[in-house]
Protein backbone atom coordinates (compact mmCIF):
# COMPACT_ATOMS: atom_id res chain seq x y z
CA UNK A 1 0.00 0.00 0.00
CA UNK A 2 1.56 3.36 -0.99
CA UNK A 3 2.36 5.86 1.75
CA UNK A 4 -0.19 8.67 2.03
CA UNK A 5 1.75 11.85 2.81
CA UNK A 6 0.01 14.26 5.11
CA UNK A 7 -0.11 17.71 3.55
CA UNK A 8 1.73 20.42 5.45
CA UNK A 9 -0.88 22.86 6.80
CA UNK A 10 0.64 26.30 6.31
CA UNK A 11 -2.29 28.24 7.84
CA UNK A 12 -2.30 26.00 10.90
CA UNK A 13 1.48 26.37 11.25
CA UNK A 14 1.23 30.16 11.09
CA UNK A 15 -1.58 30.23 13.66
CA UNK A 16 0.56 28.17 16.03
CA UNK A 17 3.20 30.90 15.90
CA UNK A 18 0.79 33.45 17.39
CA UNK A 19 1.45 32.40 21.00
CA UNK A 20 5.28 32.31 20.69
CA UNK A 21 5.35 35.77 19.17
CA UNK A 22 2.98 37.03 21.86
CA UNK A 23 5.64 35.70 24.24
CA UNK A 24 8.17 37.93 22.46
CA UNK A 25 6.04 41.01 23.08
CA UNK A 26 5.65 40.13 26.76
CA UNK A 27 9.39 39.46 27.05
CA UNK A 28 10.21 42.84 25.48
CA UNK A 29 7.83 44.59 27.88
CA UNK A 30 9.44 42.79 30.82
CA UNK A 31 12.86 43.72 29.47
CA UNK A 32 11.78 47.36 29.32
CA UNK A 33 10.65 47.21 32.95
CA UNK A 34 14.00 45.74 34.01
CA UNK A 35 15.89 48.44 32.09
CA UNK A 36 13.83 51.20 33.74
CA UNK A 37 14.29 49.64 37.20
CA UNK A 38 18.05 49.77 36.56
CA UNK A 39 17.71 53.52 36.06
CA UNK A 40 18.20 53.44 32.28
CA UNK A 41 16.08 54.60 29.36
CA UNK A 42 14.15 51.65 27.87
CA UNK A 43 13.01 53.67 24.85
CA UNK A 44 16.58 54.69 24.00
CA UNK A 45 17.73 51.10 24.54
CA UNK A 46 15.21 49.63 22.11
CA UNK A 47 15.88 52.35 19.54
CA UNK A 48 19.57 51.42 19.73
CA UNK A 49 18.67 47.74 19.43
CA UNK A 50 16.74 48.43 16.23
CA UNK A 51 19.44 50.75 14.92
CA UNK A 52 22.03 48.02 15.30
CA UNK A 53 19.89 45.31 13.72
CA UNK A 54 17.36 46.55 11.15
CA UNK A 55 17.63 50.31 10.56
CA UNK A 56 20.26 50.23 7.85
CA UNK A 57 21.58 47.98 5.10
CA UNK A 58 24.68 47.15 7.14
CA UNK A 59 22.61 46.49 10.27
CA UNK A 60 20.29 44.12 8.43
CA UNK A 61 23.39 42.46 7.02
CA UNK A 62 24.74 41.85 10.52
CA UNK A 63 21.38 40.45 11.63
CA UNK A 64 21.41 37.99 8.72
CA UNK A 65 25.03 37.06 9.47
CA UNK A 66 24.06 36.29 13.09
CA UNK A 67 20.88 34.48 12.03
CA UNK A 68 22.58 32.20 9.46
CA UNK A 69 24.26 29.78 11.91
CA UNK A 70 21.14 29.94 14.09
CA UNK A 71 19.02 28.63 11.22
CA UNK A 72 21.31 25.61 10.91
CA UNK A 73 21.39 24.87 14.65
CA UNK A 74 17.61 25.38 14.91
CA UNK A 75 17.23 22.81 12.12
CA UNK A 76 19.56 20.50 14.08
CA UNK A 77 17.19 20.56 17.05
CA UNK A 78 13.99 20.43 15.00
CA UNK A 79 15.05 17.51 12.77
CA UNK A 80 15.94 15.36 15.78
CA UNK A 81 12.76 16.40 17.61
CA UNK A 82 10.61 15.26 14.67
CA UNK A 83 12.02 11.76 15.29
CA UNK A 84 11.40 11.91 19.03
CA UNK A 85 15.03 12.71 19.88
CA UNK A 86 16.09 15.65 22.04
CA UNK A 87 19.27 17.02 20.49
CA UNK A 88 20.98 19.37 22.93
CA UNK A 89 24.31 18.84 21.21
CA UNK A 90 24.17 21.27 18.30
CA UNK A 91 27.04 23.25 19.84
CA UNK A 92 29.35 20.22 19.83
CA UNK A 93 28.19 19.18 16.37
CA UNK A 94 28.90 22.71 15.17
CA UNK A 95 32.45 22.48 16.56
CA UNK A 96 33.13 19.11 14.94
CA UNK A 97 31.73 20.25 11.61
CA UNK A 98 33.87 23.35 11.82
CA UNK A 99 36.95 21.27 12.62
CA UNK A 100 36.55 18.66 9.87
CA UNK A 101 35.47 21.19 7.27
CA UNK A 102 38.17 23.57 8.47
CA UNK A 103 40.87 20.95 7.89
CA UNK A 104 39.74 20.69 4.27
CA UNK A 105 39.74 24.49 3.98
CA UNK A 106 43.25 24.72 5.47
CA UNK A 107 45.10 21.75 4.03
CA UNK A 108 43.39 20.57 0.83
CA UNK A 109 43.91 23.14 -1.93
CA UNK A 110 41.65 22.87 -4.97
CA UNK A 111 39.70 25.14 -7.33
CA UNK A 112 37.05 27.30 -5.68
CA UNK A 113 34.13 25.63 -7.46
CA UNK A 114 35.24 22.37 -5.78
CA UNK A 115 36.76 23.69 -2.57
CA UNK A 116 33.67 25.34 -1.12
CA UNK A 117 31.38 22.31 -1.70
CA UNK A 118 34.10 20.01 -0.32
CA UNK A 119 34.33 22.10 2.86
CA UNK A 120 30.55 22.15 3.29
CA UNK A 121 30.25 18.38 2.74
CA UNK A 122 33.13 17.70 5.15
CA UNK A 123 31.50 19.93 7.75
CA UNK A 124 28.17 18.18 7.28
CA UNK A 125 29.76 14.74 7.68
CA UNK A 126 31.79 15.81 10.73
CA UNK A 127 28.76 17.19 12.55
CA UNK A 128 26.54 14.34 11.33
CA UNK A 129 28.80 11.61 12.68
CA UNK A 130 29.06 13.43 16.01
CA UNK A 131 25.27 13.62 16.20
CA UNK A 132 24.85 9.99 15.16
CA UNK A 133 27.21 8.97 17.98
CA UNK A 134 24.60 10.06 20.54
CA UNK A 135 21.89 8.09 18.74
CA UNK A 136 24.15 5.02 18.64
CA UNK A 137 24.77 5.25 22.39
CA UNK A 138 21.03 5.39 23.00
CA UNK A 139 20.28 2.42 20.76
CA UNK A 140 23.16 0.27 22.02
CA UNK A 141 23.24 1.12 25.71
CA UNK A 142 19.98 2.98 26.37
CA UNK A 143 21.87 6.18 27.23
CA UNK A 144 19.70 9.28 27.31
CA UNK A 145 20.50 11.46 24.30
CA UNK A 146 19.78 14.57 26.41
CA UNK A 147 22.73 13.71 28.64
CA UNK A 148 25.09 12.36 25.98
CA UNK A 149 24.58 15.28 23.61
CA UNK A 150 25.30 17.77 26.39
CA UNK A 151 28.43 15.86 27.42
CA UNK A 152 29.60 15.55 23.82
CA UNK A 153 29.41 19.36 23.54
CA UNK A 154 32.28 19.66 26.01
CA UNK A 155 34.24 16.85 24.38
CA UNK A 156 33.98 18.47 20.94
CA UNK A 157 34.88 21.91 22.29
CA UNK A 158 37.98 20.57 24.01
CA UNK A 159 39.06 18.60 20.93
CA UNK A 160 38.84 21.74 18.79
CA UNK A 161 40.67 23.85 21.39
CA UNK A 162 43.47 21.28 21.63
CA UNK A 163 43.81 21.04 17.85
CA UNK A 164 43.85 24.80 17.34
CA UNK A 165 46.36 25.44 20.12
CA UNK A 166 48.79 22.69 19.14
CA UNK A 167 48.33 20.42 16.12
CA UNK A 168 47.06 22.98 13.59
CA UNK A 169 48.38 26.14 15.26
CA UNK A 170 49.53 28.79 12.78
CA UNK A 171 53.26 28.25 12.17
CA UNK A 172 55.25 30.91 13.99
CA UNK A 173 52.09 32.48 15.36
CA UNK A 174 51.93 33.91 18.88
CA UNK A 175 48.15 33.66 19.17
CA UNK A 176 46.04 30.49 19.59
CA UNK A 177 44.67 30.35 16.05
CA UNK A 178 45.19 28.60 12.75
CA UNK A 179 46.46 30.15 9.56
CA UNK A 180 43.88 31.64 7.23
CA UNK A 181 41.98 29.16 5.10
CA UNK A 182 42.75 28.98 1.38
CA UNK A 183 41.19 31.87 -0.53
CA UNK A 184 39.46 29.29 -2.74
CA UNK A 185 37.57 28.05 0.33
CA UNK A 186 36.26 31.47 1.43
CA UNK A 187 32.55 32.02 0.90
CA UNK A 188 31.90 34.96 -1.45
CA UNK A 189 29.89 37.95 -0.26
CA UNK A 190 26.49 38.18 -1.96
CA UNK A 191 25.39 41.70 -0.87
CA UNK A 192 27.76 44.61 -1.45
CA UNK A 193 28.60 46.60 1.68
CA UNK A 194 27.63 43.83 4.11
CA UNK A 195 29.11 40.59 5.44
CA UNK A 196 26.24 38.48 4.05
CA UNK A 197 27.84 35.57 2.28
CA UNK A 198 26.88 32.42 0.42
CA UNK A 199 26.27 30.70 3.75
CA UNK A 200 22.90 32.45 3.99
CA UNK A 201 21.86 30.83 0.70
CA UNK A 202 22.89 27.45 2.13
CA UNK A 203 20.74 28.19 5.20
CA UNK A 204 17.68 28.86 3.03
CA UNK A 205 18.39 25.62 1.15
CA UNK A 206 18.53 23.88 4.54
CA UNK A 207 15.03 25.12 5.42
CA UNK A 208 13.70 23.99 2.05
CA UNK A 209 15.33 20.58 2.54
CA UNK A 210 13.76 20.33 6.02
CA UNK A 211 10.30 20.89 4.57
CA UNK A 212 10.69 18.65 1.52
CA UNK A 213 12.35 15.82 3.42
CA UNK A 214 9.85 15.63 6.27
CA UNK A 215 6.63 16.26 4.33
CA UNK A 216 7.40 15.05 0.81
CA UNK A 217 9.49 11.89 1.17
CA UNK A 218 8.85 8.41 2.53
CA UNK A 219 11.87 8.44 4.92
CA UNK A 220 10.69 11.81 6.24
CA UNK A 221 7.17 10.51 6.74
CA UNK A 222 8.52 7.49 8.64
CA UNK A 223 10.70 9.81 10.72
CA UNK A 224 7.67 11.84 11.80
CA UNK A 225 5.67 8.70 12.58
CA UNK A 226 8.49 7.36 14.76
CA UNK A 227 8.62 10.70 16.56
CA UNK A 228 4.87 10.79 17.16
CA UNK A 229 4.47 7.20 18.33
CA UNK A 230 7.38 4.74 18.32
CA UNK A 231 5.13 1.76 19.14
CA UNK A 232 2.74 2.51 16.29
CA UNK A 233 5.70 2.97 13.96
CA UNK A 234 7.11 -0.42 14.97
CA UNK A 235 3.71 -2.04 14.43
CA UNK A 236 3.59 -0.46 10.96
CA UNK A 237 6.95 -2.04 10.16
CA UNK A 238 9.08 1.10 10.39
CA UNK A 239 12.65 0.69 11.69
CA UNK A 240 12.78 3.19 14.56
CA UNK A 241 16.51 2.69 15.25
CA UNK A 242 17.39 3.30 11.61
CA UNK A 243 15.28 6.46 11.54
CA UNK A 244 16.82 7.72 14.80
CA UNK A 245 20.34 7.26 13.44
CA UNK A 246 19.39 8.98 10.21
CA UNK A 247 17.64 11.88 11.98
CA UNK A 248 20.59 12.52 14.29
CA UNK A 249 23.03 12.32 11.39
CA UNK A 250 21.03 14.90 9.44
CA UNK A 251 20.58 17.04 12.56
CA UNK A 252 24.26 16.92 13.41
CA UNK A 253 25.10 17.61 9.78
CA UNK A 254 23.05 20.81 9.82
CA UNK A 255 24.88 22.01 12.93
CA UNK A 256 28.18 21.01 11.34
CA UNK A 257 27.43 23.21 8.34
CA UNK A 258 26.83 26.10 10.76
CA UNK A 259 30.37 25.60 12.06
CA UNK A 260 32.13 25.50 8.70
CA UNK A 261 30.06 28.38 7.30
CA UNK A 262 31.13 30.50 10.27
CA UNK A 263 34.79 29.65 9.65
CA UNK A 264 35.02 30.05 5.88
CA UNK A 265 32.42 32.80 5.66
CA UNK A 266 33.14 35.08 8.62
CA UNK A 267 36.21 34.21 10.69
CA UNK A 268 38.45 32.88 7.85
CA UNK A 269 40.48 30.90 10.39
CA UNK A 270 39.81 28.74 13.45
CA UNK A 271 40.03 29.96 17.03
CA UNK A 272 39.39 28.22 20.35
CA UNK A 273 35.74 28.61 21.37
CA UNK A 274 34.89 30.11 17.97
CA UNK A 275 31.15 29.75 18.58
CA UNK A 276 29.51 32.35 20.87
CA UNK A 277 26.77 29.85 21.76
CA UNK A 278 25.01 29.44 18.42
CA UNK A 279 24.17 25.83 19.25
CA UNK A 280 22.21 26.78 22.35
CA UNK A 281 20.50 29.80 20.81
CA UNK A 282 19.43 27.56 17.93
CA UNK A 283 17.46 25.41 20.38
CA UNK A 284 15.64 28.53 21.56
CA UNK A 285 14.93 29.57 17.97
CA UNK A 286 13.53 26.10 17.20
CA UNK A 287 11.29 26.17 20.27
CA UNK A 288 10.09 29.63 19.36
CA UNK A 289 9.33 28.54 15.80
CA UNK A 290 7.39 25.47 16.92
CA UNK A 291 9.47 23.32 14.58
CA UNK A 292 7.80 24.70 11.44
CA UNK A 293 9.92 25.81 8.45
CA UNK A 294 8.70 29.42 8.58
CA UNK A 295 8.86 29.47 12.36
CA UNK A 296 12.48 28.32 12.38
CA UNK A 297 13.44 31.11 9.99
CA UNK A 298 11.55 33.78 11.94
CA UNK A 299 12.82 32.54 15.30
CA UNK A 300 16.41 32.56 14.04
CA UNK A 301 15.95 36.05 12.61
CA UNK A 302 14.61 37.31 15.95
CA UNK A 303 17.61 36.00 17.85
CA UNK A 304 19.79 37.42 15.09
CA UNK A 305 18.20 40.82 15.76
CA UNK A 306 18.95 40.49 19.47
CA UNK A 307 22.55 39.46 18.86
CA UNK A 308 23.22 42.11 16.21
CA UNK A 309 21.56 44.93 18.19
CA UNK A 310 22.99 44.08 21.60
CA UNK A 311 26.33 45.79 20.92
CA UNK A 312 24.70 49.02 19.72
CA UNK A 313 22.33 48.99 22.68
CA UNK A 314 25.27 48.63 25.05
CA UNK A 315 27.17 51.53 23.44
CA UNK A 316 24.32 54.00 22.88
CA UNK A 317 22.10 53.34 25.91
CA UNK A 318 24.71 51.92 28.33
CA UNK A 319 22.50 48.87 28.80
CA UNK A 320 24.38 45.69 29.77
CA UNK A 321 24.32 42.95 27.14
CA UNK A 322 23.04 40.69 29.93
CA UNK A 323 19.63 42.33 29.43
CA UNK A 324 19.48 40.64 26.01
CA UNK A 325 20.05 37.28 27.67
CA UNK A 326 17.25 38.03 30.12
CA UNK A 327 14.90 38.80 27.22
CA UNK A 328 15.94 35.59 25.44
CA UNK A 329 15.39 33.53 28.58
CA UNK A 330 11.99 35.14 29.16
CA UNK A 331 10.92 34.33 25.59
CA UNK A 332 11.93 30.69 26.07
CA UNK A 333 10.11 30.44 29.39
CA UNK A 334 6.91 31.88 27.93
CA UNK A 335 7.12 29.56 24.91
CA UNK A 336 7.66 26.49 27.08
CA UNK A 337 4.82 27.61 29.35
CA UNK A 338 2.50 28.13 26.38
CA UNK A 339 3.37 24.65 25.08
CA UNK A 340 2.50 23.17 28.48
CA UNK A 341 -0.81 25.06 28.64
CA UNK A 342 -1.60 23.99 25.08
CA UNK A 343 -1.03 20.31 25.96
CA UNK A 344 -3.36 20.61 28.97
CA UNK A 345 -6.00 22.29 26.80
CA UNK A 346 -5.83 19.52 24.19
CA UNK A 347 -6.11 16.81 26.88
CA UNK A 348 -9.19 18.52 28.30
CA UNK A 349 -10.72 18.71 24.81
CA UNK A 350 -10.12 14.97 24.29
CA UNK A 351 -11.72 14.12 27.66
CA UNK A 352 -14.65 16.40 26.94
CA UNK A 353 -15.18 14.79 23.54
CA UNK A 354 -14.96 11.31 25.06
CA UNK A 355 -17.66 12.19 27.59
CA UNK A 356 -19.90 13.58 24.87
CA UNK A 357 -19.48 10.41 22.80
CA UNK A 358 -20.45 8.29 25.79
Amino acid sequence: MPVQFKKFKWKEALSELAIPFLAIVIALILGAVIIEVCGLDAGLAYKALLKGSVMSKQAIGETIVKATPLIFTALAYALAKRCGMVNLGAEGQLYMGGLIGGLVALYVPMPSFLHIPACIIAGFIGGGLWGMLAAGLKIKFGASEMITTIMLNYVANNIVNYMVQSVILEPGGALPQTAKVWSTAMLPKIVQGTRINLGFVFAIIGIIFYYLFLWKTKPGYETRVVGLNAEAARYAGFNGNKRSLMAMFLAGGMAGVAGIVEIIGIQIRMYPNFSPGYGFDGIAAALLGKGTPIGLALGSFLFGVLRAGAHQMSISAKVPVAIIYIIQATVILFVIGSNYIDRIRKKMQIKRKAKEDN
